[in-house]
């Protein structure tokens, strides 16, 4: 859902200057199915290993308990993302400026918490 509400506001994004990429463990095949299934005109990369992720602090393990709530939702996480480490990374948006500095960065633990697009709009705003 939130990378369809990034799609939404790509046209604005794209208006000030700036491009999207959002990055995700899953395999590569499961990344395109996602970016063509959603209609994403953006590029959805492939974290083999949370390594991205892992090198900004953003990973942690999924535990016993949601790992059965992911199979009783059919979610499969070994296949997805090709590994079975059970790793996942937490939410993250980045507005990095042209010289590679962040100029904006939204984190939550809470997974169900995240930031709305048009805040990435305000942030671009501001640069």
């Amino acid at each position: 859902m939130e990378l369809v509400a990034l799609q939404k506001v790509l046209p604005e994004i794209h208006e000030l200057g700036a491009s999207l990429a959002a990055i995700s463990p899953e395999t590569e095949d499961n990344s395109l199915s996602t970016a063509e299934k959603n209609a994403l005109t953006f590029d959805v990369l492939h974290d083999d290993g949370n390594v991205v992720a892992t090198s900004f602090g953003l990973v942690f393990t999924v535990g016993e308990e949601l790992k059965a709530i992911y199979k009783g939702f059919g979610i499969d996480l070994e296949k997805s993302n090709g590994d079975a480490s059970y790793t996942l990374p937490i939410p993250a948006t980045y507005v990095i400026r042209q010289d590679g500095t962040v100029a904006y960065h939204f984190a939550e633990v809470d997974y169900t918490k995240r930031l709305d697009p048009t805040e990435v709009v305000q942030a671009l705003k501001k640069l």
